[in-house]
């Protein structure tokens, strides 16, 4: 089977050894996104909706990198380190899957890698092949 990969350009994927997300057939897999801009650099600290609505925006731009879109995803997973957020974190879920929802969990975690990182979004895919 071939796997069709997309890197998003940030540091830590050469650093650490891993892609944005992989297609295997009519599989796809996008790793833990974080809420950066394209330098690296968190954005709007403190602001949980803003934060996961750019995960998903990067989630869906690796996805188009792949031939597909949100309308693919069958599970997504969020890690929040402040779970009374939730209606935040999930009016943006809501944004980005209302149309199709996907199966979904968000788990609170002590902290992310960054501290100013309040979610970060995992997909899973399947699509035509």
């Amino acid at each position: 089977m071939a796997f069709e990969r997309t890197f998003s350009g940030a540091p830590w994927e050469s650093r650490v050894g891993y892609c944005r997300a992989l297609r295997a057939g009519n599989l796809i897999y996008v790793t833990g996104t974080a809420p950066v801009d394209d330098d690296g650099n968190v954005i709007a600290p403190g602001d949980a909706c803003a934060q996961a609505r750019r995960c998903f925006r990067i989630i869906e731009r690796a996805l188009r990198d792949l031939h597909a879109d949100l309308s693919c995803i069958v599970r997504t997973r969020m890690f929040v380190t402040d779970i009374s957020r939730w209606q935040d974190f999930g009016r943006a879920h809501a944004e980005f899957f209302a149309a199709h929802p996907p199966c979904t969990t968000m788990v609170e975690v002590r902290r992310l890698i960054d501290p100013a990182m309040l979610i970060e979004v995992e997909a899973d895919g399947v699509c035509e092949a």
